[in-house]
């Protein structure tokens, strides 16, 4: 946190919630590239952009302890993020990384649930709530994904596809721990394929995730929980995207892994 007065992390004022806007990497840079990355986006921003947003960096696993060690030693107010880690404190999981190896490098936030380790990994609904369970034990939070595809969407069923996932994975959960959740909506169809929800369907997300929250915990824990927008965010669309009802952050992409872009979204 900066010292310099006024400057501190603010929430927002509408929602009483602080903001978090996270770069998912994906698989992409070294980590020679990812401290580059990382120096560029921090010379880039201004003290005043921190005071709007939490900013959390997700890296590939291999960066990870270097820009830890970058964050901490510079004293950047990033948070760190990870991408991922296996249900299993440890044991034979050949690949696999736990959950207590990421809290043991300062990780803050780990993203459960992405649409790729659905699509792609074959995790199902169970898989992802053994993750975020995974993630709480050792006191880092989720960044629980949830969202729609396209043959979903056009079949009327985003509203059946949010809520299961949402109940599913938080099953066996205290209202006081799922208040402390992030949820990312991000829609299967606007990952990668150049399409964007319009902050009205980023809204609607984002008020589906709130019912069901309330139905399954009451009002006072959905109004507690941060619900991110993904999918596509670029320095044009985020700042439209942000401002949409009940959409507290952005899970961004591609566009993270250009620090100039990021930096522009950072400051929508």
């Amino acid at each position: 946190m900066s010292s310099k007065k006024g400057l501190e992390l603010k929430p927002n004022p509408r929602t009483g919630r602080y903001r978090l806007i996270s770069g998912n990497w994906k698989m992409n840079l070294n980590h020679l590239e990812a401290i580059q990355l990382v120096q560029k986006l921090y010379f880039g921003l201004r003290d005043v952009d921190y005071s709007f947003s939490e900013i959390s960096i997700h890296p590939p696993l291999t960066s990870l302890r270097p820009i830890q060690l970058l964050i901490e030693s510079d004293r950047m107010r990033f948070s760190l993020g990870a991408q991922n880690c296996y249900f299993e404190a440890s044991g034979a999981y050949t690949g696999e990384v736990s959950a207590s190896m990421l809290s043991k490098l300062n990780v803050k936030y780990v993203i459960v649930g992405h649409s790729e380790r659905r699509r792609i990994f074959g995790e199902t609904d169970v898989v992802v709530a053994q993750k975020v369970k995974a993630v709480l034990s050792e006191q880092m939070t989720p960044i629980l994904c949830v969202g729609e595809s396209a043959e979903e969407r056009e079949a009327g069923q985003t509203d059946e596809v949010l809520m299961r996932q949402v109940r599913l994975a938080l099953a066996e959960l205290s209202g006081e721990t799922v208040s402390t959740l992030v949820i990312a909506y991000e829609p299967i169809w606007a990952i990668g394929t150049g399409l964007v929800a319009t902050p009205e369907d980023a809204a609607s997300g984002a008020q589906l995730i709130r019912e069901e929250l309330g139905r399954l915990y009451g009002g006072s824990v959905a109004d507690r929980v941060r619900v991110q927008y993904g999918g596509s965010v670029t320095p044009t669309t985020a700042h439209d995207l942000l401002e949409a009802e009940g959409v507290d952050g952005l899970l961004v992409g591609g566009a993270s892994l250009d620090a100039e872009a990021f930096s522009r979204i950072i400051r929508a």
